[in-house]
C-alpha cells in the first residue's frame, strides 16, 4: 500500500465535499447506522459521513498509518483505529456500509480490499475513486498546463498501483460478490483566483521550491531517469516562480479538474 503524508492528502482532498455532497447520495447515509471508512487518512471523508448520518449512528475511520490517524483525531472526536484495509479490525456484518476514499487506486490488489469490505458490512459497500488519467488543467501560466501533463504522464507510467481505476473498479466490485453495482461520475474542480487564501500561496511556493514535483519523485524517476527528473524539477521551479509573480500582481488564475467515480454495492444476503 502506497503511503502519503497528512499534508498531501490536506493539499487532494482541499473542498471536495464543501459545496456539494450530491456525490454521495448513492450511499444512502441517512439510513446508515454504523459506518466503517476504511483506509480514512486524516479522516476528511470520516467527518463528513459523520454530518451526513443520523445523531445517533456510529461512524468510524480505519487507516494503516497511525500519523495520519493522530490528524484525524485532532480534528474531531470520532473514533479512529489502526488497521490494514485488506484485515480489518473489526468482525462480520459489524457495519452496515463500508466505504474508501482515493484508497484502492493505491492498492496492488483492490479487490482483496473490496472482498474485505463486503464482509464486514451487512449492507453496502462503496468506494469513491478519482480516475487520475483523466485530469485536466488549465492555467493563466501557460508553462504550468504543459508541465502537469508531462508530470502526469510520466507518474501514470511510473506508479506501481492502478491509479486510474475508472470503471475497472466495478469489475472488483462484481468479483468480490456484490451486487446491484452502480457508477455515478461527479467532477470536482479546484479553483484559484484573486484574492488568495492561504492554501493557493502554499501551493504557489511549493511550486516554486520544486517541493510540490518532489511529492512523486518516486514514480517519475522509474518512469523516466535522475536526469530527466531533474531537468523537470528544473523547469517546473521556474513555471513555480511564474506562478507566484502572477500572485503577486493578482492575474494568476488556475483551474483543476479532477473526475471521480463513486460505485455502490449491495452485500448480498442468505435468505
Amino acid at each position: 500500500m502506497r503511503r502519503f503524508s497528512a499534508e498531501y492528502l490536506e493539499h487532494t482532498r482541499r473542498g471536495m465535499w464543501n459545496d456539494d455532497r450530491e456525490a454521495l447520495d448513492g450511499l444512502e447515509l441517512a439510513d446508515r447506522r454504523r459506518v466503517l471508512d476504511a483506509g480514512c487518512g486524516t479522516g476528511e471523508l470520516t467527518r463528513v459521513i459523520d454530518a451526513e448520518t443520523p445523531p445517533d449512528a456510529t461512524v468510524v475511520g480505519v487507516d494503516a498509518d497511525p500519523t495520519l490517524l493522530g490528524v484525524a483525531r485532532e480534528e474531531t472526536g470520532l473514533p479512529y483505529a489502526v488497521g490494514d484495509a485488506t484485515r480489518l479490525p473489526v468482525p462480520d456484518d459489524a457495519v452496515d456500509l463500508a466505504v474508501c476514499q482515493a484508497l484502492l487506486i493505491n492498492l496492488p490488489d483492490p479487490t482483496a480490499a473490496v472482498r474485505e469490505f463486503a464482509r464486514v458490512s451487512s449492507g453496502l459497500v462503496a468506494a469513491v475513486e478519482p480516475d487520475n488519467a483523466d485530469v485536466t488543467v488549465t492555467s493563466t501560466v501557460d508553462a504550468e498546463e504543459r508541465l502537469e501533463r508531462e508530470a502526469r504522464a510520466a507518474y501514470l507510467e511510473g506508479v506501481d498501483t492502478d491509479v486510474a481505476l475508472g470503471d475497472r473498479v466495478r469489475e472488483a466490485f462484481a468479483a468480490a460478490g456484490l451486487k446491484g453495482i452502480q457508477t455515478r461520475r461527479y467532477v470536482h474542480e479546484k479553483r484559484v483566483a484573486a484574492p488568495y487564501a492561504e492554501p493557493a500561496l502554499t501551493a504557489a511556493a511549493r511550486k516554486a521550491s520544486g517541493a510540490g514535483l518532489a511529492d512523486n519523485r518516486e514514480e517519475l524517476i522509474a518512469a523516466t531517469s535522475e536526469s530527466a527528473y531533474d531537468d523537470l524539477r528544473r523547469r517546473w521551479r521556474a513555471m513555480g516562480r511564474d506562478v507566484v509573480a502572477a500572485i503577486d500582481d493578482e492575474s494568476y488564475e488556475r483551474v483543476e479538474r479532477v473526475p471521480f467515480d463513486v460505485t455502490v454495492g449491495r452485500v448480498e444476503t442468505e435468505a
